[in-house]
């Protein structure tokens, strides 16, 4: 038998494919499009296990498409703009474009080496002007329309980075990317005005329904719809201060105002000089909800009180405190300290007044006493007034309808979503195409200007922006010839990718970013795929972008971008630390003979932790390109199919690869006997077979259409092994038994296909997908439990359909059924058609 030589087929294969550009894609109107997309990677310089498994899953489907019938387009570009390039370049002393390039050049050639049917003269990258010269257009587009602003307003600024960061892009207090703590400073940023579309964002994702339930919902939460009422409080300065409250039924529990910094009343104290050391010190934390939760809560006593809206006796102090915002709601709160933590932590710090007015169910007034913990639930209202003694729901809506007729405040409805800042303070990222005159006022570069360059003469050393300063850049002239400078913040590396499939629609068109022929046919994209991490930033931003280019605009019809989601699992690996707790590549450990891990070299006794997701930092990676080298991209495809379902993290195991390999070794070896097997004396089989290999082909095509591709590798390993055994049997015409197994290697297609396609050249035969016979699906048996009194005593094998009399008469005759309704009389048959018959006797 001739030897599968993994190597040679896989690189024979893969240099047909790119010769005879398969998989270049083009408008066909008499096909029936599909779009399918991963998300693409950002050229660190090396691809890795996840990327392999998410483009992966991605091939699978798009070569399956292919095979019914679809006029496929899967594209593949590069993420390519962002600080990593910049740090990389200054460590490296390289450019960023050509520490980028480097790396995209060599994750090419290793995405190449996994056979993935990519339209590759679609590739685009983010840093080529022939793309940022369209995502400027795009800014000045929304410029015109309003969409983008400019203002002053504190941000997260991630001092390691010397940039700053969306709320998004801060976890736990700290930089995604630095992981250093995040600090509040006062910048004039731009802005995208995705709040404009907040209503429409939560509709639309109930429309959304091949998007997963918990990406949605995380969506829906960030946007965060809010109903409550605005109430105004009057001052003893006769200042009036707004305040917003989804809570107006605790208005009698109020027992302290709290104001921004940036309030207009703080102005009063900027002489202060308690004031101004305060301010400095909430200067030292982030702009996010999780950061306002974590830091310890302080205030600065102002002096003035404002007057209860509906007691003239109460006088409420009025603090500046640290965990109020201007962004947030009206800059102004009022601390119900007995029904919220924070505002609990704050009453007991300054001693203020600490007044129940929401009790359990069931409770007395005197029982109900709050200390050190809020009570946040439900319950019923009391040392409320006119509210007493009303549930929670009752009473806001009693409260709200009495300050909208009292004129002491509105309902009003918020939403927990911000504008979008995109400036940021680096070089390596797209130009803002705005020019400033003397005064500062701000001019929109003419669109036949564009695109603006990079400079590439660029001093990556000094502290903060390279391009503030960069001079030579900076400085320019108006349209009009007058003198001005450049905008020197970039656009954040999410504005990127806010589009790009867009780009992949029309990666040649000059005139704009894409074609309206083009996106016509082929947008939206039907199946995109990538992390469930880019629920928030990614997938909403691009969803906003989408509305933003449509806005006034009556050419462009698509606000949702994406048809259906998947999210992948991670691929996690095992970790192991020594005995100084370092990190010790797994590779380099083994199991001695007591059965413990220690170092191979030097013997030195090791730690197994948790199988975790694959990090450098972890040293739990593996490298694709070695492992491909070993078994070929066919057993890695394979084995990152067959682990687990998609949706869930795998397991790396080079055990489980080895399998892999082992196994598409034994389908070579199988084809090899079918098509060297003499013919049988008999085929007694055949129709057996045939019926083996319908229901395969049902059951993969559906289970492909199901991302269930875990159980279409189980459902290969049955049918392969169903094939095995019929050889050995003898019971199956030749004929018969090549032509189903032409279908199954059909149905490797997607999944192996440089194997698949080399067996088929074997055999002559053109590639296609096998159809299903509905009718051979049908069984002509079924097997029907027999319950006496509910419990089973017994199956019985009958004709699919058969009458429910002659079942049961066939059942009496079962011994143990017979046994348990000797001397009773059955006064009930219940009957499930083809599943179940129970018999209810008495005595």
């Amino acid at each position: 038998m001739e030897r599968y030589n993994i190597k040679y087929v896989e690189k024979k294969w893969r240099d047909i494919w790119s010769e005879k550009k398969v998989n270049a894609a083009s408008i066909d109107k008499k096909k029936e499009k599909f779009y399918c997309l991963e998300m693409f990677p950002y050229p660190s310089g090396k691809i890795h296990m996840g990327h392999v498994r998410n483009y992966t899953i991605g091939d699978v489907l798009a070569r399956y498409k292919k095979l019914r019938g679809f006029n496929v387009l899967h594209p593949m570009g590069w993420d390519s703009f962002g600080l990593p390039a910049e740090n990389a370049a200054r460590e490296n002393n390289l450019h960023p474009k050509d520490w980028t390039k480097k790396n995209i050049d060599t994750m090419k050639k290793q995405l190449k080496l996994l056979g993935l049917s990519l339209d590759w003269d679609r590739e685009i990258s983010t840093c080529d002007p022939e793309y940022y010269k369209h995502q400027q257009e795009f800014f000045l587009d929304l410029y015109e329309k309003k969409l983008v602003y400019k203002k002053d307003t504190y941000v997260n600024w991630d001092p390691a980075e010397q940039s700053v960061l969306a709320n998004e892009q801060v976890i736990n207090g700290k930089g995604w990317r630095s992981g250093v703590n995040v600090e509040r400073k006062k910048l004039s940023q731009w802005f995208f005005n995705i709040k404009k579309f907040s209503q429409n964002l939560l509709d639309e994702l109930e429309k959304l329904e091949n998007w997963p339930e918990k990406v949605k919902l995380m969506q829906k939460n960030w946007i965060g719809k809010s109903y409550g009422c605005e109430i105004i409080f009057k001052t003893n300065k006769s200042d009036e201060i707004k305040v917003f409250t989804t809570r107006p039924d605790t208005i009698f529990g109020a027992s302290f105002i709290a104001l921004s910094v940036d309030h207009s009343i703080s102005k009063t104290f900027e002489k202060n000089d308690n004031f101004l050391s305060f301010k400095l010190e909430c200067s030292k934390m982030g702009t996010t909800e999780e950061a306002l939760a974590n830091v310890e809560k302080i205030g600065f006593n102002t002096g003035m009180f404002a007057n209860h809206p509906f007691d003239n006796k109460v006088k409420l102090p009025i603090y500046i405190a640290n965990f109020v915002l201007m962004d947030y709601g009206t800059g102004a709160i009022f601390g119900c300290p007995a029904h919220d933590q924070r505002d609990l932590d704050f009453a007991n710090k300054y001693k203020l007044k600490v007044v129940p007015v929401v009790k359990p169910e069931g409770t007395t007034d005197k029982e109900f006493v709050i200390k050190d913990i809020a009570y946040t639930e439900g319950g019923i209202l009391f040392n409320s007034d006119f509210l007493n003694g009303l549930s929670v729901e009752r009473a806001i809506d009693k409260i709200s309808d009495i300050i909208t007729e009292k004129r002491i405040g509105e309902k009003k409805i918020t939403f927990r979503l911000k504008d979008w800042g995109v400036s940021r303070q680096r070089y390596w990222g797209c130009p803002i195409p705005i020019i400033y005159d003397s005064k500062g006022k701000a001019f929109p570069v003419e669109k036949k200007d564009l695109p603006v360059l990079l400079p590439e003469n660029v001093d990556l050393n000094v502290k903060g922006n390279p391009l503030e300063k960069h001079d030579t850049w900076k400085f320019t002239k108006l349209s009009s010839g007058e003198k001005g400078f450049r905008e020197t913040d970039t656009l954040d590396t999410f504005v990127d990718s806010s589009w790009y499939f867009l780009r992949f629609c029309s990666p040649k068109n000059k005139k704009y970013g894409y074609d309206l022929n083009d996106i016509n046919y082929w947008m939206p994209v039907d199946q995109y795929i990538g992390g469930v991490e880019h629920a928030i930033l990614h997938l909403l931003y691009s969803r906003f972008f989408m509305r933003a280019l449509a806005h006034d605009n009556k050419n462009f019809k698509y606000i949702e971008p994406f048809k259906s989601l998947f999210t992948q699992g991670m691929v996690c690996h095992e970790t192991y630390k020594n005995q100084e707790n370092q990190w010790v590549y797994p590779e380099d450990v083994e199991k001695n003979s007591k059965g413990e891990f220690e170092t191979k070299k030097g013997r030195e006794k090791v730690t197994r932790g948790a199988s975790e997701s694959m990090s450098k930092s972890k040293k739990n990676t593996v490298d694709p390109e070695e492992m491909i080298n070993a078994y070929g991209a066919d057993s890695i495809r394979w084995f990152m199919l067959s682990d687990s379902p998609p949706e869930k993290d795998v397991q790396w195991s080079n055990e489980g690869v080895s399998a892999a390999f082992k196994f598409i070794q034994k389908i070579w070896k199988l084809n090899f006997e079918i098509e060297n097997k003499e013919d049988a004396k008999s085929g007694t089989d055949n129709i057996l077979l045939e019926k083996s290999v319908n229901k395969t082909i049902y059951n993969v095509t559906k289970n492909l259409e199901s991302f269930q591709y875990n159980v279409v590798i189980a459902n290969i390993h049955e049918i392969y092994n169903i094939f095995s055994q019929h050889v050995l049997r003898d019971k199956i015409f030749n004929k018969v038994l090549k032509k189903e197994w032409e279908k199954i290697i059909m149905l490797l297609l997607p999944i192996v296909p440089h194997m698949a396609h080399e067996l088929c050249e074997k055999l002559n035969k053109k590639i296609y997908w096998p159809e299903f016979n509905q009718k051979l699906l049908q069984e002509e048996s079924c097997k029907i439990v027999i319950q006496v009194n509910g419990k089973k005593r017994g199956m019985l094998e009958m004709p699919i359909d058969s009458e429910e009399k002659i079942i049961i008469k066939h059942s009496k005759k079962i011994d143990n059924v017979l046994k348990h309704i000797e001397n009773t009389n059955i006064i009930k048959n219940i009957y499930i058609k083809n599943k179940l018959v129970n018999l209810i006797t008495k005595k």
